[in-house]
């Protein structure tokens, strides 16, 4: 039953029901029957609301409210109701005071947004923020006797939006462009230091090893820094080194700190107040058993460690490892980059050095050379007189080298100089021209040079400007197959122009901008010849910005390719220097022709017979063809004299296709082939010889200035019987070829079965094998042996597979080899194997697999197989993997595979287009 006058709390909720229970009578208001009907009318539109409403009435400003506003002042409800709001709110009157009162007196209604005020509904002094409206209450009479507030709590938001501030400030620091790491923490910390409200103090630790070292911290005065250890070490088992958490955290344990107040004497917070509690957090990293570091961090003493705190934290935490990680990246790239810089000055420095030092023996050696071709008193013989011409050829061309390399690297070290000398340009360049003119035209080409004389002399360093003309001259000429090269120098009133044109085979648009980079060269480019350093264009563009202009390109494949060095007039006007010139104009030029007479050099298409009256050998190998295939002039020259002396006949080609091209008219007794020729290089050469049942069983022996034994394995994989590298000794080439010869001629030798002769042909397998690994050296003039060829799988033996048969699939991926044990091991664990012979299995099982995933190349399948078969006394295991056979990289190889496999076991390999194969068999007893 409703006591009378109560019915105006009725639908107020839980507040309505404690307010209809209350016993008013004792309070100021008096009972609720004596309430005037604006009170009571303003007490139904209060608990009437959903939104938080307080009404304050009479001068003791008593307190009716509803449900919505009892949930903002937590445990200070329900003994609120009733009561006097200065004693409810006392912590935070002297913010509220002069809101109500202007309300009150002036009757205007007032609107505060994110007020802050400081309450104690949850046991401690709470930072709180409202967004509130007090407007005057008025009684039947029209006075004002009290204050509605219309109130929403606004906290979260408000320090929500303030922490994000923090983590956004920490993001744009954490660019990792700051000097060093230190400085990174320091930035970090100043940032935190502008927030303390949310972070009354912190301290960042960086691990090294088993030490926590302070980079950074802040808070307070930063008197408090010696309260904090500067480093810790986390083998201390010592309480000292666990005070602060910071061991705990190093290990990847968040830990609560809640005596700071007693280590660390710091007021924070809007009122002041002592710091309590701290967090010491894990600082992530890549590898999640170790952090990068601990953040200490205080927790204010005016906001509770709720969830929505401590991910604040978390989050402050991933920021400071994220910017500390960059800053660790970037110093790390800096040394990086200042030791390749260091390395390029130590590079280019020993270029320099070198090249010096090679001038030297050069001049001892172009000095008697050009004394003995040119001395009439004793004339050398005709054979001396060519040997030695291929010496002096090859000299020059060696001391152009040199010369470019000292060029280059006095550019790239700042040392060189422009030699300035005021210059007809158009006659200089058009004498260089001409010097060409000879080599254009017998490689049928047309040669047209534009270069009318300009207004004025130019000061130009006539050396640079010779070897800027040479390279572009040389580069068009070995590019250019059909057509015409044109050279024009004009000007204009702002520039001098270079233009150096041809009709070639044009660059592709993605190697432009790479075009002047040292040592750049576009892959797969017809040339007339594959030699050269890298080098020249690189030397046109240094050159040309040391003469103070520039280079160009414009380029169309299939079109022509067009350079264009300009030289401003400011820069043609420097000082010229004075004096005699230097001595050797044009000698660049002449190097440059003289090289290219080496392209254009037809080797013919004449087998070339040996001197019989030479003296040449007359053994049983006598007689035998070989196929020499080399783009240099000279060094075809020289190989043909010497194997023509022992009784063999040559015939000579310039490249690989040439080569494939008499293959195919009229098939050698050996294939003497260099790697690095134009159209078709020589592993293209072997490859395609190996792929061609036609050709399969020819012999090759590959010469090669690429030493190592990457280059060695990759030509002996791909199929070549043998591999030499320049320089070499007569002899050894010599003994290599008659041993190859003799191998070949063996597998095709008729052999006597039970009294009759039977005929058994040259050896034509479906697939070679390919070595497992680097192949071993073999003293010179020893013949390299030939690796057996296995035509299919090994037959199986008697009951192989009785005892046990089973696979596995692994991707292709070099984890797979520790899974692949595992496995294995589990297998036979159920077998009687001697567990000496099982490890002996598992270290050759796994060569075989980390061979099948480092050489897989282009997989049908990214996997790789592997059985097991037991029978017996024998145990095979196979793997194969479904890829084209490749070299590993030299970074991968260990050089130790093949020598594992095949001492543990006897190894078979099969090679095909879908995949190889690799048995591997032993006894067990």
């Amino acid at each position: 039953m409703t006591r009378p006058g109560t019915d105006l709390f009725i639908g107020g909720g839980d507040t309505g029901r404690l307010m209809a229970e209350l016993d008013w009578a004792h309070t100021p208001l008096g009972p609720v029957t004596g309430w005037p009907q604006s009170l009571r009318a303003a007490v139904r539109m209060v608990l009437s609301s959903r939104y938080p409403m307080l009404l304050l009435w009479g001068e003791s400003l008593s307190q009716l409210y509803n449900d919505a506003y009892s949930a903002l002042i937590g445990d200070k409800h329900p003994a609120a109701l009733g009561d006097d709001v200065r004693v409810t709110l006392a912590e935070g009157w002297d913010v509220l005071a002069p809101l109500i009162q202007q309300a009150m007196a002036t009757g205007v209604a007032s609107w505060v947004p994110a007020l802050r005020l400081l309450l104690e509904r949850a046991g401690y002094r709470e930072e709180a923020y409202f967004s509130v409206s007090h407007a005057p209450a008025r009684d039947d009479d029209g006075n004002t006797v009290g204050v509605l507030t219309v109130c929403s709590e606004v906290t979260e938001q408000v320090v929500g939006e303030r922490r994000l501030r923090l983590l956004r400030d920490l993001s744009v620091l954490g660019d990792g462009r700051t000097v060093d790491v230190d400085a990174t923490g320091a930035r970090l910390s100043d940032a935190i230091g502008a927030h303390p409200l949310d972070v009354p103090f912190c301290a960042i630790y960086l691990r090294d090893a088993a030490t926590l070292r302070r980079v950074a911290c802040t808070g307070g005065d930063r008197g408090h820094a010696g309260a904090l250890p500067e480093t810790v070490e986390l083998t201390d088992p010592s309480p000292a080194a666990y005070a602060w958490g910071l061991a705990d955290a190093a290990e990847g344990r968040a830990t609560l700190v809640t005596d700071v107040a007693d280590r660390l004497p710091l007021p924070a917070g809007p009122w002041e107040e002592p710091v309590r509690t701290a967090l010491a957090l894990p600082l992530p990293s890549a590898d999640e058993d170790q952090p990068l570091g601990v953040l200490l961090a205080g927790v204010s003493p005016s906001r509770g460690l709720d969830e929505a705190y401590r991910s604040f934290h978390q989050l402050l935490a991933q920021q400071i490892s994220v910017a500390l990680r960059n800053a660790q990246e970037y110093e790390e790239e800096r040394r990086r980059v200042e030791a390749l810089a260091e390395l390029d000055r130590v590079k280019t420095d020993f270029f320099a050095n070198v090249s010096h030092e090679f001038r030297t023996p050069l001049t001892l050696i172009l000095g008697p050379l050009t004394d003995a071709l040119t001395d009439a008193t004793a004339p050398l013989a005709p054979v001396q007189r060519e040997r030695a011409e291929t010496a002096w050829r090859n000299a020059t061309r060696l001391l152009t080298l040199v010369n470019s390399l000292l060029t280059f690297s006095s550019l790239e070290a700042g040392r060189a100089r422009s030699d300035a000398r005021l210059v007809d340009l158009a006659a200089l360049t058009a004498e260089l021209a001409g010097v060409f003119r000879a080599a254009v035209e017998r490689a049928g080409l047309t040669l047209e040079v534009s270069c009318p004389p300009l207004p004025r002399p130019v000061a130009v360093d006539p050396v640079n400007w010779e070897r800027i003309v040479t390279n572009l001259l040389s580069n068009a000429l070995k590019y250019t197959f059909i057509g015409r090269i044109r050279v024009t120098l004009d000007a204009d009133d702002e520039e001098v122009r270079l233009t150096v044109a041809d009709t070639g085979i044009g660059i592709a648009e993605r190697d432009l901008p790479k075009l002047f980079e040292r040592f750049h060269r576009v892959r797969g480019a017809r040339s007339r010849s594959h030699e050269g350093t890298g080098i020249g264009l690189a030397l046109v563009h240094e050159l040309a910005r040391l003469e103070g202009g520039d280079v160009r390109v414009a380029s169309q494949v299939g079109v022509g390719t067009s350079f264009t060095v300009t030289l401003p007039w400011s820069a043609a006007h420097r000082t010229s220097v004075s004096g005699p010139a230097v001595n050797g104009r044009g000698d660049a030029a002449r190097a440059a022709v003289e090289e290219a007479m080496g392209w254009l050099a037809d080797p013919g298409d004449a087998l070339i017979e040996p001197d019989r009256a030479s003296g040449a050998a007359t053994d049983e190998w006598a007689g035998a063809e070989i196929l020499l295939a080399d783009d240099n002039a000279d060094m075809r020259g020289y190989l043909a004299r010497l194997l023509t002396a022992q009784g063999w006949r040559v015939r000579a080609v310039a490249d690989g296709r040439q080569a494939l091209d008499e293959i195919h008219r009229e098939q050698p007794d050996l294939l003497l082939t260099d790697v690095m020729m134009p159209v078709l290089d020589g592993f293209d050469l072997v490859r395609r010889l190996r792929a061609d049942p036609a050709t399969r069983a020819l012999p090759v022996l590959v010469l090669s200035a690429r030493a190592g034994g990457e280059a060695s394995v990759e030509g002996l994989s791909l199929g070549a019987d043998d591999y030499l590298v320049k320089p070499f000794a007569a002899a050894e080439l010599i003994a290599r070829i008659r041993a190859s010869i003799r191998r070949a001629r063996d597998r095709t030798r008729p052999a006597a079965v039970g009294g009759e002769t039977a005929a058994v042909p040259a050896s034509t397998p479906s697939a070679r094998p390919a070595p497992i690994g680097p192949a071993a050296s073999a003293p010179a003039g020893e013949p390299v042996r030939d690796t057996a060829v296995v035509a299919g799988a090994p037959a199986e033996p008697d009951g192989l597979g009785d005892l046990l048969d089973v696979g596995w699939t692994y991707p292709s991926a070099p984890t797979s080899a520790a899974a692949m044990r595992r496995d294995v091991r589990k297998a036979l664990g159920d077998l009687d194997v001697d567990p000496d012979v099982l490890e002996d299995l598992l270290l050759a099982a796994s060569e075989a697999v980390n061979n099948a995933v480092e050489h897989a190349q282009r997989p049908s399948r990214p996997e790789v197989r592997l059985r097991i078969q037991v029978g017996g006394d024998l145990i095979r295991i196979s793997v194969r993997d479904f890829g084209t056979w490749r070299d590993r990289r030299p970074a991968m190889d260990r050089g130790r595979g093949a020598l594992l496999m095949n001492a543990y076991g006897d190894v078979r390999l099969v090679s095909t287009a879908e995949g190889t194969t690799v048995t591997i068999e032993r006894r067990l007893a």
